[in-house]
């Protein structure tokens, strides 16, 4: 009898064990939902965009409640632009806000929602937006990676940076 018991405490102890170790698993798997600037950090061929971002100080707009469609630029295509073009933006904090402003829409637009029409930028001017069969594109830009969806929106990823009518 007495060797039954112990195999009952065993069985009940390990048990709750597991089940204590099922729900700490899931509660690491509920981490806070990833904002449209978590998702851009999280990609390695972002770390440009991401880094204007942070200075510009438009990081904390980003990760705020939204939604917001990012066309965020590719490194590749910030090495497209010219040095002294990136210097300028770097000494004018408003002008590189004007600049990142114009690649953000207000709003959650997938690529399969995207259709021949132009969207007002956050920035003021207008987005020129077309599709052909699965390809994107956004003014002179391509969406390379389409969808990469964030809890407050979602980022395409295009291979060139948007450059905003000048006012």
């Amino acid at each position: 009898m007495r060797s039954r018991r112990s195999a009952l405490s065993t069985v009940s102890l390990l048990a709750a064990s597991t089940l204590f170790l099922g729900l700490q698993a899931c509660s690491t798997m509920m981490a806070k939902p990833q904002s449209v600037v978590d998702v851009m950090s999280s990609n390695p061929e972002l770390s440009t965009v991401t880094d204007l971002l942070r200075k510009s100080g438009l990081e904390p707009v980003l990760s705020a409640v939204g939604p917001f469609t990012v066309f965020a630029p590719n490194n590749d295509a910030f090495k497209a632009v010219p040095a002294k073009t990136m210097q300028a933006l770097a000494a004018n904090p408003a002008a590189l806000k004007d600049v990142l402003t114009f690649h953000v829409v207000a709003g959650k637009l997938d690529a399969a929602s995207i259709t021949n029409s132009s969207v007002a930028s956050v920035q003021g001017a207008k987005l020129a937006l077309a599709k052909a069969g699965g390809f994107v594109t956004v003014e002179e830009a391509r969406v390379i990676k389409a969808d990469q969806s964030a809890a407050n929106g979602v980022v395409h990823v295009i291979d060139r940076v948007l450059t905003p009518p000048k006012k």
